[in-house]
């Protein structure tokens, strides 16, 4: 399986300038090869393809030897992600879904650049990392990189430099532990497992939503264009930096923490597209970060060999985990009462049918539209 690896590397001056000047060429290729796309089928109804515009690469650092400065492996993946956007592009049409035509890229909106093809010097070594055209950047291993590389990017996010390594690993099954778990996500918890574990909602975006609007507020005063206004915008991006890097956290540790203790974990199969759609809780669902979690859960449970099974959310907090009978009641009651005696926390009530449901499910066979197993 591939695994990205991501680190902060520190280059000169004078690699940043090259680094700066890598990204800007690569901003303006893409551009370029976006209009001649446009152009072909505006003139001629004529779709062009990546095959045909790299072999168009050669002429181009003829006319402009600027590009020279610019590994060709890293000009090939500027048209080939161009190609990527295209190809998005009519899948969504033929999906029926917003098309959203590849887009111009502004200075703002292009950091990166990828090594598709790395060889054996762009291993780091010594705490240095090669990179062509560019030369040995100092980069802070903190963890091993197991596994043959695949790819090497380059970003910069907020002043900062990271190398990120798409690397080609095997995968480590843990030692069963034979024990099932169902969760149930929420607002006011983060997770509830059916053992009653209780894990409390980050809330990144709540507790910083007031020095937010302070920081927005700031940059709308601020006239466009100037030093004083990059700089207000500079400090309202890493203030959300932090906050995505917050909700990483505790999504990583989270499915972690499940994944070596569980070799069954049960979820509901939520569309949380349409739940954002309720204004009330939009904000709320959207700071707890539930897709990208699952999304963790996911790949983590793969890699150690787990179960991860996805259950129908149709009425899971109103039926009873102890008798089964229906006990309605509205999203602001937290706590569970059923005439059969049984009182318990909500979402640990909804976390335990979650993994009744996923058992019997799974016991029958019936692993159709209500249920889905990833890993």
């Amino acid at each position: 399986m591939l695994k990205s690896y991501k680190y902060r590397i520190y280059p000169t001056t004078k690699q940043k300038v090259a680094i700066d000047n890598t990204v800007n060429l690569c901003r303006y290729l893409y551009n370029c090869g976006l209009e001649q796309r446009i152009r072909a089928y505006r003139q001629q109804r004529r779709n062009l393809n990546y095959y045909v515009q790299a072999n168009e690469l050669r002429g181009i650092k003829t006319f402009s030897p600027d590009f020279t400065q610019v590994h060709s492996q890293v000009l090939q993946d500027v048209l080939k992600r161009l190609d990527k956007s295209y190809q998005n592009f009519f899948r969504r049409v033929k999906q029926g879904d917003k098309p959203g035509f590849p887009r111009f890229q502004g200075y703002n909106r292009y950091h990166s650049f990828t090594y598709p093809q790395p060889g054996d010097n762009m291993v780091p070594t010594n705490g240095k990392l090669y990179l062509p055209k560019i030369g040995k950047v100092r980069i802070n291993l903190h963890r091993e990189l197991p596994g043959k590389i695949k790819t090497v990017t380059i970003t910069k996010t907020n002043g900062k430099h990271y190398a990120c390594f798409s690397v080609e690993v095997d995968s480590i099954e843990l030692i069963p532990t034979n024990k099932q778990v169902g969760i149930d996500v929420g607002v006011s918890s983060f997770v509830a497992t059916s053992d009653g574990l209780l894990i409390e909602a980050p809330r990144t975006y709540r507790n910083t939503e007031k020095k937010l609007k302070t920081q927005q507020r700031e940059v709308s005063r601020r006239k466009k264009g100037s030093n004083r206004r990059k700089k207000s915008v500079q400090r309202l991006s890493k203030t959300h930096e932090k906050i995505a890097n917050q909700r990483k956290d505790i999504a990583h540790k989270t499915a972690r923490y499940l994944v070596d203790n569980y070799d069954l974990i049960a979820h509901e199969n939520l569309k949380i597209k349409n739940m954002v759609k309720n204004h009330h809780l939009a904000k709320s669902i959207q700071d707890s970060g539930w897709g990208l979690f699952f999304d963790v859960l996911a790949y983590k449970a793969e890699e150690a060999g787990r179960k991860v099974v996805k259950v129908n959310p149709y009425n899971t907090s109103q039926i009873c985990s102890g008798c089964g009978s229906l006990v309605k009641k509205s999203l602001s009651v937290r706590t569970h009462k059923c005439d059969c005696g049984l009182t318990l926390d909500r979402d640990i009530n909804a976390a335990r049918n979650i993994l009744a449901t996923a058992l019997k499910q799974g016991l029958d066979g019936a692993f159709g539209d209500g249920l889905a197993v990833a890993g």
